[in-house]
């Protein structure tokens, strides 16, 4: 059986996965309104990790016999000004899972909480893939700058990606 106070942060991180999979939904919408459909298809699958990501996290409240909050999901915003504000706020957003993921981290070594550490490792890990991705995609998009044939080419190269989770 889980802790009450893991319980509750792992409630909380599980419903930051869901809203994280509204902020990608959001930028996937985003780009394809401005017809960059790579960047819409690179979003969406982000969005499906997110559910994913959620969804593991439920899923081990319930083995461990705990009772899954789920909580009303913000609305993320609906427009950015650039493709690179969309990005970096993909960044900033990956980064703030990290440090959630920290936290939580944290909580199981101070409760002792073994089993709740090594599910964890998993995201630990998952979370330097998921920054890394972002970074280098902020990165590629700022040396694209203005350059609409540069950005055509990204736009390809994102479509091109495939679910690996």
């Amino acid at each position: 059986m889980i802790v009450n106070k893991i319980e509750s942060a792992i409630n909380k991180q599980m419903n930051l996965e869901l809203h994280s999979a509204y902020i990608y939904l959001s930028m996937s919408a985003y780009f394809d309104s401005i017809n960059l459909d790579g960047f819409a298809h690179w979003m969406r699958l982000q969005a499906q990790e997110e559910l994913g990501h959620s969804l593991k996290l439920y899923d081990y409240l319930l083995e461990r016999e705990g009772t899954v909050e789920l909580t009303a999901v913000k609305a993320p915003p609906a427009e950015w000004k650039s493709p690179l504000a969309a990005c970096q706020d993909a960044l900033k957003h990956e980064r703030v899972n990290t440090k959630q993921i920290n936290v939580l981290m944290e909580l199981a070594f101070a409760a002792n909480d073994h089993a709740t550490r090594v599910f964890l490792q998993w995201f630990v890990t998952e979370q330097v893939e998921e920054e890394a991705s972002a970074s280098k995609l902020v990165e590629k998009v700022k040396l694209a700058k203005d350059d609409k044939g540069a950005l055509f080419i990204l736009d390809q190269e994102l479509g091109k990606r495939l679910l690996t989770e």
